[in-house]
C-alpha cells in the first residue's frame, strides 16, 4: 500500500503529459473529424485525470499540475498533421508499454481496474491516430447520411477578437 500513492502519482504526470501533447498537438490538426476526435481525446484524458487526482486525495497525496504545454510546432517539410499523429500513435504504445506490468502487479484491485481502463482507454486513442493516418474519417462514428468533402479546416486558436 506505501507504493501505491506515487505509483498513482507518477502515472498522473505521465497522462497530464500524455493531454498537454495532444492539446498542442490538436493545434496543428486543421482537418474537422480528425480534430473533433483529438477534442474526444483531451476531454477523456481530462477525466482520466479527475479519478487519479480523486484517487490521489483519497490517499493524503496532491498532484502537481505545474507541467508546462510541449512546444509541438511543425518540423521544416512534410505535413505536420501527419507527423503529430504518427508521433501520438507512437507515444500511446511506449504509454501502455511502460505501464501495463506495473499496473498487473498492482495488489489494490480497485484502482488496478481504474488504470486498466485508462490504458485501455489510451490503445483506443491509438486506433483514432492510425485509422486517421490511414484516412479515415467516420473516426468516432458512421455519419447517418453521406455529407461529401468538408471544407475550411478548424482554426488553431479557439477565440479570435
Amino acid at each position: 500500500m506505501t507504493d501505491l500513492l506515487p505509483l498513482l502519482q507518477q502515472f498522473y504526470q505521465d497522462k497530464l503529459a500524455s493531454l498537454l501533447r495532444h492539446q498542442a498537438g490538436a493545434r496543428l490538426i486543421g482537418q474537422y473529424d480528425v480534430n473533433n476526435t483529438y477534442q474526444y481525446i483531451i476531454n477523456r484524458e481530462d477525466t482520466q485525470l479527475s479519478w487519479l487526482a480523486a484517487a490521489i486525495a483519497e490517499l493524503g497525496g496532491t498532484v502537481d499540475d505545474s507541467a508546462l504545454e510541449p512546444d509541438r510546432r511543425p518540423r521544416t517539410g512534410g505535413d505536420p498533421a501527419r507527423a503529430v499523429l504518427q508521433e501520438d500513435s507512437a507515444d500511446a504504445l511506449v504509454f501502455v508499454d511502460r505501464w501495463r506490468e506495473r499496473v498487473e502487479a498492482m495488489s489494490n484491485a480497485r484502482h488496478r481496474g481504474m488504470l486498466r481502463i485508462i490504458l485501455g482507454e489510451t490503445m483506443e486513442q491509438k486506433r483514432f491516430f492510425d485509422l486517421a493516418l490511414a484516412g479515415e474519417m467516420d473516426l468516432l462514428g458512421r455519419r447517418t447520411k453521406p455529407v461529401g468533402q468538408r471544407i475550411g479546416e478548424v482554426l488553431p486558436t479557439r477565440w479570435i477578437e
